[in-house]
């Protein structure tokens, strides 16, 4: 789901970028040949890149020789306008709607044809969920993911439709007529409810966040049990979040114009 660097490209740029995305959730840290083999690099490159990336904080090396992800990325991600600024500006918005539902809630933006997520709070009982900040997901299939979506420019939707969609569970939508629905209906009605589209076990309620033009630049969520929880009774409460939300990022909400426009 990560965007990828070039692969046919020689620059040492593409190259350093190619050593950063072989790291992932699931292999946090590296050694150098296992660098090596994630990037198709020569070891020997791998090592000159890894010794230049750790020299400037981009990587940091373990006791035991491994290499991980260094601080110094993070600083420079969370001056990402769409990263530390909105979690901060969304961040007591959540925590109230989190402490309410004591459900999952989440934050999330859209990139290209992906959904990132920005910041969830997790419930101490709540469903079990397959994100993390910072982690991809498709656009389709999640609450947030429908409201950025149906709030999206129509090439990318066009571009969104256009492509297989895979089937997490039975009830995924997986037809470009099913998603079309589906988009007009959160256009419509302002929310998105996905029902078990992601886990069988799982269903959400996602509202637009609205910057200082008014149209759509986050999508806030509540994930709960699908057999527990009545997704209509979720509705009000995450569109207040949103809307606290919009206000704190300058939004003029006066009508529900603000939930239709695309942006």
């Amino acid at each position: 789901m990560r965007r990828r660097a070039p692969t046919g490209s020689c620059s040492v740029t593409a190259r350093a970028l190619r050593v950063l995305e072989a790291f992932a959730p699931d292999r946090p840290v590296l050694r150098l040949a296992e660098i090596s083999r994630h990037t198709g690099l020569p070891l020997t490159t791998t090592h000159r890149l890894v010794k230049e990336l750790a020299g400037w904080g981009a990587l940091e090396r373990e006791a035991d020789g491994g290499y991980r992800i260094g601080l110094r990325l993070w600083e420079i991600a969370s001056l990402a306008p769409r990263g530390l600024g909105l979690r901060e500006a969304a961040l007591p918005y959540l925590s109230d709607l989190a402490h309410i539902t004591r459900e999952n809630v989440q934050l999330a933006v859209r990139e290209e044809l992906s959904v990132v997520y920005v910041e969830r709070l997790a419930g101490r009982d709540a469903v079990r969920v397959l994100t993390r900040v910072g982690g991809r997901f498709d656009l389709a299939p999640t609450g947030v993911g429908l409201v950025l979506l149906a709030h999206a420019p129509l090439e990318v939707q066009e571009r969104v439709l256009s492509r297989p969609f895979a089937r997490h569970t039975e009830k995924t939508l997986c037809t470009p007529d099913e998603v079309r629905r589906a988009l007009a209906e959160v256009r419509r009605t302002g929310v998105a409810i996905s029902d078990r589209q992601v886990t069988m076990d799982a269903m959400s309620v996602a509202a637009p966040v609205c910057g200082p033009d008014n149209t759509a630049v986050a999508a806030v969520s509540v994930v709960a049990h699908a057999d527990a929880v009545n997704p209509h009774a979720l509705v009000p409460l995450v569109q207040v979040a949103a809307r606290g939300i919009s206000r704190s990022l300058g939004a003029r909400l006066g009508s529900s114009a603000a939930y239709t426009g695309q942006s």
